[in-house]
């Protein structure tokens, strides 16, 4: 279907589908519930019904109340303020030249923690828990031990917590796991949420991220920090050329 198609005429204005998507989009996720075509022709009376009130504000000359004419004056400079610092940053650009230049300048920021693969089995007791151990010592099955036993929700991924890092697990936790050898399960570990058997799957050391994998962030990163450095020079030199008085 066209946008441009008129889908109301109110007082001699158009309402478009345009108009509805815009005011769609203006909705954002709210919008979700208006996506259907009920929806929509829900958004396109709300939309007759802001005309009508448009035209009768018109009519009653509302737009020549004083209070009006405040708000107005109120809402144009505002709108001039954003307008004018988005002509202000029209020209401040970052070039992949300056992103790699501060990257290799800056790699230690750009290192990644150590990070381990661990799965678990999580037990109420500490007897349940050397149960479990004494069955994974004769060679049964962590992921089945853990899809049977385990009280963590990770029990229907056999257990597998994924990758973490330091920080992210409880210190009694995280003391063990990070100091195991891959394929080791450890004797049980007692945290607040009870007794855990951990078996740690992968290794991986800190290391630096490449530099395709943080161009982009780092790019709108270098840019927000040059437009604010534009934006405070270009007001320390109008300091100069209006006068401004700070009281209290």
């Amino acid at each position: 279907m066209s946008e441009n198609k008129v889908l109301a005429i109110v007082n001699g204005n158009e309402i478009t589908e345009q108009d509805v998507n815009i005011l769609l989009q203006r909705l954002g996720q709210r919008g979700q519930q208006f996506q259907s075509p009920e929806g929509k022709k829900h958004l396109l009376q709300e939309l007759i019904n802001q005309e009508l009130m448009y035209a009768e504000a018109i009519e009653t000359e509302m737009d020549k109340d004083e209070e009006f004419i405040d708000e107005l004056e109120s809402a144009k400079k505002e709108i001039l303020k954003n307008y004018a610092i988005k002509k202000l940053f029209e020209d401040v650009d970052i070039d992949d030249t300056e992103v790699k230049k501060y990257y290799e300048e800056n790699k230690a920021q750009f290192k990644k923690p150590e990070s381990i693969k661990a799965s678990h089995i999580l037990l109420k007791t500490e007897e349940k828990a050397n149960e479990i151990k004494e069955k994974l010592d004769n060679g049964e099955s962590f992921e089945e031990l853990a899809r049977e036993y385990s009280t963590c929700p990770s029990k229907e991924q056999g257990g597998d917590l994924g990758f973490f890092t330091k920080g992210q697990m409880v210190p009694e936790f995280e003391n063990v796991a990070f100091n195991m050898e891959e394929g080791n399960i450890s004797d049980p570990v007692k945290t607040q949420f009870g007794y855990h058997v951990i078996k740690l799957t992968d290794k991986q050391p800190a290391q630096e991220a490449n530099f395709e994998e943080v161009k982009d962030q780092l790019k709108q990163q270098l840019l927000a920090m040059k437009q604010s450095q534009v934006y405070m020079n270009k007001g320390n030199e109008l300091k100069e050329k209006f006068e401004v008085e700070i009281k209290g």
